[in-house]
């Protein structure tokens, strides 16, 4: 199921990525940067390691994992989290937990894009991308 989204996307489209960056606790200049930045983003499979590396003037991460299974991770804020990647009717859900604060980012296929929804405290975020 997961390799469906293997490829490399662009992004196409974002709406309230600045707000749901301040809701994580991003500082204004940081802000600023990633509002601008139009990452890619390359899904790879090798076996059951699923890779995600994110690309853009600004950053660039990679994060390496199994699904169900919760690694570390450092997020292009510097955050360092746990985090839990599950597939879930086909869309890779991806939890967060840091200082007692926690975010999702739940990625699903619609009509061959890659939506991206990223929610915390309420704040919802969506971002577009297209397969390069």
């Amino acid at each position: 199921m997961c390799n469906r989204f293997v490829g490399t996307w662009k992004l196409v489209s974002s709406e309230n990525f600045e707000d749901y960056m301040k809701a994580l606790g991003v500082g204004l200049a940081t802000r600023k940067l990633g509002n601008l930045a139009k990452p890619s983003v390359i899904i790879r499979m090798k076996g059951d390691i699923i890779t995600i590396r994110t690309e853009s003037t600004f950053k660039t991460t990679e994060i390496s994992f199994k699904l169900g299974h919760q690694f570390e991770e450092t997020t292009a804020d510097n955050r360092k989290t746990k985090t839990i990647i599950t597939l879930d009717r086909g869309a890779l859900n991806q939890v967060q937990k840091w200082d007692g604060k926690e975010t999702t980012i739940k990625r699903k296929l619609v009509d061959g894009k890659m939506v991206v929804e990223c929610r915390m405290k309420g704040v919802v975020c969506t971002r577009i991308y297209e397969k390069a």
